[in-house]
């Protein structure tokens, strides 16, 4: 009787949550023998369902994208979170989602890409191949982030080709690099970027540490550290 009388007040609470978080939050709920466990989600499912899909197309989750925040979608939050330097909650937050190239409101983040061409799109995976071929996914899309990020700063070019062969700007132009045939993986980050993933917060440069010469790229604020990338504003 008194499992019975447990098992309303969870029903019960759970549905009060459900209240008053509005259309825009869901709490799932996983069925544990005797215990409704509330895993930590402000998502809606279509959201869900949009993290399990990126995180599956990069390997991190290996379930159904289903729409429900499960311990293996968590576990897969997770590990992306500590592979790419975020703080390792299991949360899809504010960072997080921009990490994996999403809007937690209601307004898309997309840019409008319907003007660029295919040798814009041939042009960024180029430059993204030769500056970035050696690092991780997110750290390719970075890099095709930062030209995008360019291309919209009063304080250079106006258009793909104009940052990327800007004199100077990109080491891969200067020893010949970016005359290598990119691959799939460089076309897929180039069009993460063009369709608005962002994982420099709006960087416009970034630099080897290890490699770097110029003092002057030091002065700049770095947002994000990414694989061998220091990225900054």
């Amino acid at each position: 009787m008194k499992k019975k009388k447990m098992a309303t007040v969870g029903l019960s609470v759970a549905l009060a949550i459900l209240s008053m978080g509005g259309a825009a939050t869901v709490a799932t709920y996983v069925q544990q023998p005797h215990v409704e466990i509330a895993l930590a989600a402000t998502l809606s499912k279509s959201q869900v369902k949009t993290v399990q899909t990126k995180l599956k197309n990069w390997g991190y989750y290996t379930g159904s994208v289903d729409g429900i925040y499960g311990t293996k979608t968590k576990a897969a939050v997770k590990s992306f979170q500590r592979k790419n330097g975020l703080a390792v909650d299991g949360v899809v937050g504010p960072k997080t989602a921009a990490a994996l190239g999403m809007s937690l409101g209601t307004t898309s983040n997309k840019t409008d890409n319907s003007s660029i061409s295919s040798s814009d799109l041939h042009l960024l995976a180029k430059c993204i191949h030769a500056e970035a071929r050696g690092e991780s996914y997110v750290g390719q899309v970075a890099v095709a982030a930062v030209i995008l990020n360019r291309v919209k700063s009063p304080d250079f070019p106006n258009t793909i080709s104009g940052v990327i062969y800007q004199p100077w700007a990109f080491t891969a132009v200067n020893d010949g690099q970016i005359n290598l045939s990119p691959n799939q993986t460089a076309y897929n980050a180039a069009r993460d970027a063009l369709n608005g993933w962002d994982p420099t917060y709006g960087a416009l440069y970034y630099y080897n540490a290890k490699t770097a010469t110029s003092k002057w790229i030091y002065t700049k604020t770095t947002t994000i550290t990414i694989g061998n990338h220091i990225f900054a504003i």
